[in-house]
């Protein structure tokens, strides 16, 4: 499902319980300087990634000061995260000039600690010749497997002007391990400059034309099944900051669509970077 860019006010995209992907929530928050938000979510694990500026953090009296090092958009600096258990109670502070805050969640049912990420765990795959060539930094990723529930947070960046991400097709919707693990993922999409574009795929069954989805900068695509690879104009980088909650697993578990499978033996890297879902 496509969700075009609009002015949320500061509320959820991706609400608790969405009927589409109802094991992620996905907010986005802008504030002013000396502006404050404060939020929980029930059931909800989350993560607070700002998109650009720096807001100091208080999880239930932790303070985290000076979340994000960002400027004027996603390329100019790495990312920095706060993870939040399940139904604490946040508030956001403003310290920049101003910010757009990520408040990313999965399903969960148990309480964990509060922590700050600093740093990101960096992978690079793929090459121009396969016009695969990209890197993710992943903000929850491997690294924090004991200390997160369900949810998997990354950034994905195209290299380079054009080409596709998602590659080979792979779906991740049904439990049937050790083939496959149920994951629901929701995107959000920036282009540079700005006024570029993509397209989204989903494909719902092998071999049976799906749909297409003109993705803009701002968008948001729920994938709730099916095979879904996307791709960016020439001339154009895409960035899309990534969210998956699992039904009963973290570590995610992708299943590669039979017609393209042999692919992942011709895109140097994508093993390395399967390896890093967990």
């Amino acid at each position: 499902m496509h969700i075009a860019p609009y002015d949320n006010q500061n509320k959820p995209i991706v609400d608790a319980d969405d009927p589409t992907v109802p094991l992620n929530y996905f907010n986005i928050v802008k504030l002013k300087k000396g502006e404050a938000f404060e939020y929980l979510v029930p059931g909800y694990e989350t993560c607070i990634v700002p998109a650009t500026g720096s807001v100091d953090v208080d999880v239930e009296g932790e303070q985290f000061a000076k979340l994000g090092k960002r400027g004027e958009d996603v390329w100019d600096g790495d990312p920095e995260g706060v993870y939040v258990p399940v139904g604490a109670k946040v508030q956001l502070f403003c310290v920049s000039d101003e910010t757009e805050i990520f408040i990313a969640g999965a399903k969960y049912d148990k309480v964990l600690d509060p922590f700050d990420v600093r740093e990101h765990d960096l992978v690079q795959y793929g090459s121009d010749d396969t016009k695969t060539h990209r890197k993710i930094k992943h903000i929850l990723g491997q690294k924090q497997h004991d200390k997160v529930g369900r949810l998997l947070i990354s950034e994905l960046f195209t290299v380079g002007q054009g080409g596709w991400s998602g590659f080979p097709s792979h779906k991740h919707d049904t439990n049937r391990l050790p083939d496959e693990t149920r994951h629901d993922e929701t995107y959000n999409f920036r282009f540079k400059p700005n006024w570029g574009s993509g397209l989204q795929m989903l494909q719902r069954e092998e071999n049976v034309p799906g749909d297409a989805y003109h993705i803009v900068d701002g968008s948001t695509i729920c994938i709730d099944k099916g095979y879904h690879p996307c791709c960016v104009l020439p001339g154009y980088e895409m960035y899309y900051f990534t969210i998956l909650g699992g039904l009963t697993q973290r570590s995610l578990v992708q299943y590669f669509q039979p017609t393209h499978a042999y692919q992942v033996e011709t895109i140097p890297g994508i093993k390395d970077m399967i390896a890093k879902f967990k």
